[in-house]
């Protein structure tokens, strides 16, 4: 009997079929799957707003903020001390001085409004993962994910968002106003653990009285989202995914300082890490994320 089957046109006429439905259906799926980064991004920081209300309602209307009353933004804190004082160098006698971390003021509300580190972490964030107690050498018998004070020896690789810096004149209160921008994914135009700060001069918004076009606004955006845009936490608590980085009070700019005195900005000055630095009004979002080295010295994108 003769046998049936593929002949080798066939075989190859499938085979293209195949690829053809491969080259179709594999970038639809990424797209897919950067889709679902972004929803769980979002209700990521939805998460964390509502923590920050809860806990500011324990602490005078203030939101998350490290270290004492006069501390600076600075770091990195002694995340495994015994006390608060040794974990920020905090005077004990007046409580004055010390320093804080923009991670080490998340990680209060995993230490008060038990929220869990995982919470933290954007898919989309290159090179960010999960901070686990169990990974830590240094630690304790008997010490709990509790009884530190930041995300680990290497927080700013345990997560993924930046915050309004509430450190200085501007510090945060849920009295300002409900439309500012508290939270996002990383500054474009500071270090990350994925890589180096943006390029500034390529960025200029495409608002009036700006002459910028699509592809440069684009250039604003955090990179965790392809540069499409961002998820941002505001005052009130909700999160919306903004297309432009100036969808702050006034069309200001959530990653940059703003130029003028009294109002926001949709273009701003690049941000660098210094102790010192910090908003020009209380309209002016600055969502910041910690360096990856401190240094007494300013930092500043290439």
């Amino acid at each position: 009997m003769k046998r049936k089957g593929f002949t080798l046109v066939e075989l190859l006429v499938v085979i293209a079929i195949i690829a053809l439905l491969m080259g179709i259906l594999m970038p639809a799926l990424a797209r897919v799957r950067q889709l679902a980064f972004r929803m769980v991004c979002g209700t990521n920081l939805a998460g964390i707003g509502k923590a920050m209300l809860i806990y500011a309602n324990d602490y005078d209307d203030e939101l998350p903020r490290a270290g004492g009353r006069l501390s600076q933004w600075d770091g990195p804190v002694i995340w495994n001390a015994n006390n608060r004082y040794t974990a920020y160098g905090v005077s004990q006698s007046d409580g004055s001085g010390g320093k804080a971390t923009i991670t080490s003021c998340f990680f209060l509300l995993v230490k008060y409004a038990e929220v869990t580190p995982k919470s933290f972490v954007c898919k989309g964030d290159t090179g960010t993962n999960e901070w686990q107690l169990a990974q830590e050498t240094t630690v304790t018998t008997g010490f709990e994910m509790i009884d530190a004070w930041d995300f680990g020896a290497t927080p700013r690789d345990n997560c993924s968002y930046s915050y309004h810096l509430p450190f200085g004149q501007y510090a945060l209160t849920t009295s300002s106003e409900p439309g500012l921008a508290v939270a996002s994914e990383r500054n474009p135009w500071l270090p990350s653990p994925a890589g180096a700060a943006g390029v500034f001069g390529d960025f200029m918004p495409d608002v009036r009285p700006f002459t910028g076009t699509t592809e440069t606004a684009l250039k604003g955006n955090a990179a965790s989202h392809q540069g499409e845009g961002q998820n941002v936490l505001f005052l009130d608590a909700h999160v919306e995914f903004a297309r432009r980085a100036f969808c702050s009070l006034e069309d200001d700019n959530i990653f940059t300082r703003s130029r003028n005195a009294t109002t926001g900005d949709p273009l701003g000055t690049m941000p660098a890490y210094s102790t010192t630095f910090a908003p020009m009004n209380r309209k002016d979002s600055l969502l910041v994320h910690d360096p990856d080295a401190f240094t007494t010295s300013t930092r500043t994108g290439r």
